[in-house]
């Protein structure tokens, strides 16, 4: 199963760091990454795997958004299948 991450906000060290090593913890795949910094404003998205993760997405969405909160950022986790629902042309 796939899940798509979104991760928005002031730009700080160790954002991606601290998103991944909770993945890692969990094995939880990254299959793709994109991050950019636009104008000081951190913007990243991750596709996952999380077929062999020891959490559900719904443990994986509270989680990252305690971790995510801590940095001051915001974090959003969606099932791959309703993202692309949300995104069919």
């Amino acid at each position: 199963m796939k899940a798509i991450i979104t991760v928005v906000g002031g730009d700080r060290v160790g954002i991606i760091a601290k998103v991944s090593a909770y993945l890692a913890q969990h094995s939880i795949n990254i299959d793709d990454i994109t991050q950019t910094v636009l104008s000081g404003n951190f913007v990243m998205m991750m596709m996952t795997d999380f077929s062999h993760a020891d959490t559900s997405i719904d443990g994986m969405r509270h989680d990252l958004a305690g971790i995510c909160g801590d940095m001051g950022v915001e974090v959003n986790v969606m099932n791959e299948k309703v993202f692309s629902e949300m995104h069919r042309i």
